[in-house]
């Protein structure tokens, strides 16, 4: 460990210099925009339908994919609700200790581990994974609670209006489905290796799930391309990049002491991004079970504050949302506004059918791949349903939704959101500062682990590789900190998306694979039921 950060901070020394240069970020920026521009206008190629509305054709796949899991699986966003709070809470852990453990495969290049057990009898012993379930749905959620839910959300109602909050709601909801159906899989498929570390991901459920082995592999090895990008663009170098500058703003913009100084910034960044990321799933999750559940405690807990601060707004702000959600505005905020800013800032917000999530929900400790579909389902609704909404309310009620604010870019939004804060709470701005740097930090380490795993699919689970990504991983940290890299976001940004067009082919011809998974875990929470 000690050797890796060593070989950071020698690497990190030239990107000071170069840091420092100025103008040669942006040219490079340009040149690398030049060449990859012709695959963002791909992704992003918009649709015309009126004048004023264009809408992505990503979106399409995404909502009618998740409309369809959602008629498929009965409802299962809904009616597997109490049931996903249960399990996180442990009340089926008994299940663990019975049954056979089939449904779980294991690597086929493996025998036995170290202490001489086979991975078949471990998984049964109730050592199949690395993670609690707690733990998992932290490390999945610290990727995609973030600047979504505050800077995408502000753009989404300055757009759209208050009526855009309605239309994130009911993206919410159809996203639970999605994300229910890849984290089965991610559970399923995965493989376990003989010290027990688990990959996992959509990689392996579209190599070992899909009949024809080579679409699989083709479809497998798009994805891990994609996710490796997605990684380092939008998953680290935005993250940091937006954090800086919310940093710079608060300790007094062109006139703070880091004005100039963001590969600073970076190094701090990277070294403590370095220090959890080289320690594996494990220690992420150890970290984001604890950072998530503090950092959306605070910020539920001011919003809610704000909210009751204007009480008698209150029923003024949901008359707006409802009587404007079928208006021509409402509906262009929340296809436009929210189902492609939110897009474009924080895939779709919660990520639901893109995939990424399904890879650190497939370190989960279990047996039963669908007891981790059910809890990760909880994860839109935390995401979408609770802090989206609750920052929509924020500036409803505090009336910064206007439409001079749709032109903003994120870091203003993210100025306009603490703003709104700042009406009622004077000093929150200082705290929101905190709070999306350890939203950066968090989405970093959960993306370095997302990344990490493409990485080993494509090119071999060996140390070598795996301190060779994270080396790299910490690099571009600083990178992203100190230049202007606008093309490589969106490049990033882009890949992200691109991620779920192999991941959707997957979710859709495995779908009776889950319902399959889903029915054998109803039926064993049925027998406790029984005994009990």
């Amino acid at each position: 460990m000690k050797k890796t950060l060593l070989s950071l901070l020698l690497l990190t020394t030239p990107l000071i210099t170069f840091a420092q240069e100025k103008g040669l970020d942006q040219q490079i920026d340009e040149a690398f925009g030049n060449a990859t521009g012709w695959f963002v206008d791909f992704i992003f190629y918009q649709i015309p339908f009126t004048d004023t509305i264009s809408i992505y054709w990503v979106l399409f796949p995404l909502i009618l994919g998740a409309m369809y899991f959602t008629f498929y699986f009965n409802f299962i966003n809904f009616r597997g609700f109490f049931t996903s709070i249960n399990i996180v809470r442990g009340k089926y852990d008994g299940l663990e200790g019975k049954g056979d453990g089939k449904g779980i495969e294991v690597s086929n290049s493996v025998s036995t581990t170290e202490k001489g057990d086979n991975p078949d009898t471990v998984r049964v012993e109730g050592h199949d994974g690395e993670v609690s379930h707690f733990q998992a749905l932290t490390a999945a959620l610290s990727a995609t609670v973030g600047l979504g839910n505050i800077a995408g959300v502000a753009i989404a109602v300055s757009i759209g209006g208050a009526g855009a909050t309605f239309w994130m709601i009911v993206a919410g909801f159809l996203g639970m489905a999605s994300k229910f159906v890849e984290c089965t899989l991610g559970v399923k498929y995965r493989d376990i290796e003989a010290d027990g570390t688990v990959y996992g991901g959509p990689m392996y459920y579209l190599t070992k799930g899909l009949k024809n082995k080579t679409l699989g592999k083709i479809l497998a090895g798009f994805f891990a391309i994609f996710v490796i990008g997605g990684s380092f663009g939008g998953g680290n170098m935005f993250q940091v990049n937006q954090a800086f500058q919310l940093v710079e703003n608060i300790t007094g913009g062109k006139e703070s002491f880091l004005n100039g100084y963001g590969w600073a910034f970076g190094v701090v960044m990277a070294f403590l991004v370095g220090i959890v990321i080289i320690g594996g799933i494990k220690k992420i999750a150890k970290v984001t079970d604890k950072i998530v559940p503090f950092m959306v405690a605070i910020y539920v807990a001011a919003s809610l504050y704000v909210i009751f601060f204007n009480y008698n707004m209150i029923g003024d702000a949901f008359g707006q949302i409802f009587s404007g959600a079928f208006s021509p505005e409402g509906v262009a905020g929340g296809a436009v506004g929210v189902l492609v800013q939110g897009f474009r800032r924080a895939a779709f917000s919660n990520e639901a059918g893109i995939g990424s999530a399904s890879i650190a929900h497939s370190a989960v400790k279990t047996k039963y791949a669908a007891s981790e579909g059910l809890v990760a389902l909880l994860e839109p609704f935390i995401d979408t349903v609770v802090v989206c909404t609750m920052t929509a309310l924020v500036l409803i009620i505090t009336g910064n939704v206007t439409a001079e604010n749709a032109s903003l870019n994120d870091a203003q939004a993210i100025l306009l959101t603490s703003g709104a804060f700042e009406s009622a709470i004077s000093w929150f701005p200082y705290v929101l500062t905190v709070a999306v740097v350890l939203f950066a930090f968090s989405s970093m380490i959960s993306w370095s682990y997302y990344g990490f795993q493409g990485w080993s699919y494509l090119f071999g689970r060996s140390k070598k590789m795996e301190y060779t990504y994270k080396v790299i991983f910490c690099v571009f940290v600083v990178i992203g900190s100190a230049a202007s890299l606008g093309s490589v976001i969106g490049f990033s940004d882009a890949m992200v998306f691109a991620m779920m067009v192999p991941n959707m082919v997957g979710l859709i011809l495995l779908a009776p694979k889950v319902k399959g998974e889903l029915k054998k875990y109803m039926s064993a929470i049925k027998g406790i039921k029984a005994e009990a």
